[in-house]
């Protein structure tokens, strides 16, 4: 892979901004003149590391992979998927191509860097169309975003398609797995030595229980990663945020996804009984995309009972469906019975 023809030559040439943090090479402080922060202790007076290396050193050793190919970041994932655009994408000349249905952020994100992005459906069984997509792409391609587990279909691809497409594409594959760890599909995770093209986007939001958290990662070769983090603002992440999670991935706040993937099947073999649910189409995600008789009378059937859902009936391939999110065993039961007393 030859880095340097991929990303735009601004960045190649950025100097990042150099924090006080990153001028202190160690020693033996105990008076911080050096940033302007208030020299009054409340607990986030200080600025925080913005390289999050003690976090990073754990995730490290989480995910088997060297420190050096972590990045991190705010806003879920959303701020890697915006970095992407910005190292390798040159405003309104480059483009990118994603599938469709798939997370909106992605086309929202391009928008946003004036950058063009073209859209290939998935097969009508949802199945990766890997030859259109590679047939879609052009010599100003600079990414191909792939979200496995999809989103909205729930449905991973299997990774030797991935790999098909990494192969034979001259640029980045992103794969975002925000819902990796309710698959058994594998993760392209173990790959990215193999393939260095390949950027793979995991977050704390969804199986980690910490949506309100914000935290974001990405992962790829170093060579990638020091670009991530040349461009990110310095400090991209509290201390309030690191120590957080820190604390809570020692607790094992993941430990839930073993009750969500089988709460998933149970809710999949009994709302198959209502009659307003034409079809169930199988996840690998903590939530199910559900065909229904009228997407939008049953969306405000539930809503009017206090439960509410995903009305995806207006994206590309997903006439009528609903995308329901695993809850509790509770919150299942009643939306189960919602929807088998619907109409009645």
């Amino acid at each position: 892979m030859n880095l340097k023809k991929l990303i735009r030559k601004n960045i190649l040439a950025l100097e990042p901004y150099s924090t006080a943090r990153d001028e202190f090479k160690g020693g033996d402080i105990s008076v911080w003149l050096d940033a302007n922060e208030s020299p009054y202790p409340n607990g986030v007076n200080r600025y925080p590391d913005p390289h999050q290396r003690q976090l990073k050193q754990r995730l490290s050793s989480l995910f088997r992979i060297k420190k050096e190919s972590i990045f991190l970041g705010g806003a879920g994932s959303d701020e890697a998927i915006d970095v992407t655009f910005r190292i390798f994408c040159e405003p309104g000349k480059d483009n990118a191509v994603a599938i469709s249905p798939s997370y909106g952020v992605y086309k929202v994100a391009a928008a946003i860097n004036d950058v063009l992005l073209k859209e290939v459906l998935l097969n009508d069984d949802f199945t990766l169309p890997v030859e259109r997509i590679l047939d879609t792409t052009d010599g100003s391609t600079k990414l191909i975003w792939i979200c496995s587990p999809n989103n909205p279909t729930g449905n991973a691809f299997p990774k030797e398609d991935i790999t098909r497409i990494a192969e034979a594409f001259d640029g980045i594959v992103v794969v975002d797995e925000a819902y990796g760890d309710f698959s058994e599909k594998g993760s392209m995770l173990a790959e990215i030595d193999a393939h260095p093209n390949v950027i793979v986007l995991r977050t704390f939001s969804k199986a980690w229980g910490m949506a309100g958290m914000r935290c974001g990662m990405a992962f790829a070769v170093p060579e990638i990663i020091e670009y991530f983090d040349r461009v990110k603002y310095p400090y991209n992440m509290s201390s309030i945020i690191q120590e957080e999670l820190l604390r809570r991935i020692e607790e094992g706040t993941g430990n839930h996804i073993p009750e969500i993937v089988s709460e998933r099947s149970r809710l999949a073999a009994e709302i198959h009984e209502a009659g307003c649910v034409e079809e169930i189409y199988p996840s690998d995600a903590n939530f199910l995309l559900v065909k229904v008789t009228d997407a939008d009378a049953v969306y405000d059937y539930l809503i009017g009972n206090g439960v509410i859902v995903r009305n995806r009936t207006r994206m590309p391939l997903c006439h009528n469906t609903l995308r329901i999110t695993v809850g509790t065993p509770d919150e299942n039961d009643r939306t189960i019975n919602l929807l088998k007393n619907y109409g009645k």
